[in-house]
């Protein structure tokens, strides 16, 4: 197999992302469905750093029938009454204490530039640099999964709304709370997803995303612009339709089933509850197609991801996974790639959302849109399970490095938490009853997720129409798509991968 070199001068192997011309959209739906039904042998997963895991073909069917299963007992057996009563359950745990944005944005911010200057100033190798592994592995994938428990914790940790308090301390004058201009309604959630797919096709396309030096110009670059627009457009709108991360782990947050519950009189105490995952999902206002697009374009993208690595689709699409030509032959295909595969489950989700209303009587197409709007947040659980799962040993292994690099983020000798004479290990791996375990905790973890979708699903739905039994019938459509996504993510899991 062809190796690539990355900037650290270590060779490991790491997949491309393809997709050929317009043709992209229909392929990408036909491969994933032959999948769907396939009942070929699973082999391999390949993830960052060199790791593979095999992901059993047993593992893989055992969650497609577990998924089948709930989804036949959601829809079918399960009282509609047993849904009703989880719309409000939640249990007080502790008093809420306020905590203030200001210091915590702070504080963010102070970080975020002590690892802009590592990326400038410390070595160029990405696991021994604080910067590409802070970024790509604790922000992305650990703090994104960690707002899918704790509540969206970007309100306080964004570095913006500190450095926005301290201008208008300095200068006197509203920045960013009274915006200069205002930021047009027609444009809905368009700039959140115009630069979320320019992240995406940082991270996913561009040559090389883990460069430091290249790294810590993109970061500085991004926080100087949404700093632009904050003070242009005013914080709390831009947070609210232009900035993607604040939309994306808004999103998130609203599955954890850790949140503050308000009081509902003035005077009263917020608590800290516990509820089920994704029930603050029921409450909220439905999205529009802005918003709708924005959430199939993260998974979409995702899906992508996991999917040019396999291969399937390089086979697909005529490229010899053993003589894969790098990066840089094949950015134009990816960028096709990242159009199609949201694309193609925007036609999904919509289509699904649309038969099923059709079968359960619904004809007004202001009212479908509607209801796919709220049902969108149901697709997030299995999203948010599958990130969890691909990413797992990734976690296990760069958050070791990421452990060491925090003692001494510019090389410089230092053993600031005493933790640079750690050796990263993947024993985990050496027996095959630690491999055991990690394939069931993946398998539970998709299945958790296609678990909490569909049920949340069966409750928005109740909401829409006026029997359970109606309610059932809406969603036969989204529910084969849940069970696509699901096998789909543990298909991911289980196929030979040149990543």
């Amino acid at each position: 197999m062809k190796d690539r070199q990355d900037t650290s001068g270590k060779w490991r192997l790491r997949a491309g992302h393809f997709l050929p011309g317009v043709g992209a959209v229909p392929a990408f739906v036909a491969v994933a469905l032959a999948l769907l039904f396939s009942s070929s042998d699973a082999f391999a997963h390949g993830a960052e750093r060199g790791l593979a895991m095999l992901l059993p073909n047993t593992y893989a069917r055992t969650g497609g029938g577990l998924a089948v299963l709930v989804s036949f007992l959601a829809l079918a057996i399960v009282p509609s009454v047993w849904f009703r009563r989880m719309e409000s359950a939640s249990l007080r745990l502790l008093p809420a204490v306020p905590v203030p944005a200001v210091p915590d944005s702070l504080l963010s911010f102070a970080v975020m530039v002590v690892l802009i200057l590592s990326g400038f100033l410390s070595v160029s190798d990405p696991l021994t640099n604080p910067l590409p592994l802070v970024i790509w592995t604790l922000w992305w994938v650990m703090f994104a999964l960690l707002q899918a428990v704790l509540g969206n914790l970007w309100v306080w940790l964004n570095p913006w709304t500190g450095p926005l308090a301290l201008l208008r301390l300095a200068t006197r004058r509203p920045i960013g709370t009274t915006p200069l201009l205002r930021l047009p309604q027609r444009l809905g959630y368009g700039p959140a997803i115009v630069l979320f797919f320019l992240f995406a096709w940082f991270e996913l396309v561009s040559l090389a995303p883990e460069d430091p030096p290249l790294l810590a110009k993109v970061v500085l670059g991004y926080w100087l612009f949404t700093l632009a627009m904050m003070t242009l457009f005013g914080e709390a709108e831009w947070a609210k339709r232009g900035e993607p991360f604040s939309v994306f782990f808004r999103m998130i947050g609203l599955l954890a089933p850790i949140f503050v519950k308000r009081p509902k009189e003035a005077g009263q105490r917020s608590w800290i509850a516990l509820t089920w995952p994704g029930q603050r999902c029921l409450e909220v206002e439905p999205m529009p197609i802005s918003g709708i697009l924005f959430i199939l374009l993260t998974l979409g993208t995702a899906s992508f991801d996991g999917f040019s690595e396999t291969f399937t689709w390089l086979g697909f699409i005529g490229i010899n996974p053993l003589e894969f030509p790098g990066r840089s032959g094949v950015m134009t295909a990816n960028s096709w790639g990242l159009l199609a595969a949201p694309a193609a489950l925007s036609l999904l989700f919509l289509g699904s959302v649309a038969l099923g209303a059709w079968i359960a009587g619904e004809r007004s197409a202001t009212n479908i849109l509607r209801l796919a709007g709220h049902l969108v947040y149901s697709i997030i659980p299995i999203s948010i399970a599958f990130h969890a799962a691909h990413y797992l040993t990734l976690m296990m292994v760069n958050g070791q490095y990421l452990y060491i690099v925090i003692s001494d983020p510019f090389a410089l000798g230092w053993d600031l938490f005493g933790t640079i004479d750690h050796h990263v290990t993947a024993s985990f791996m050496n027996t095959i009853e630690g491999v055991r375990v990690i394939w069931v905790v993946q398998t539970l973890i998709i299945v958790a997720g296609h678990v909490v979708g569909i049920g949340l699903a069966h409750m928005i739905a109740m909401r829409y129409f006026p029997s359970s039994a109606t309610a059932g019938l809406s969603q036969i459509g989204l529910a084969a798509v849940m069970v696509f996504y699901t096998v789909f993510g543990l298909w991911l899991l289980s196929t030979p991968s040149a990543g």
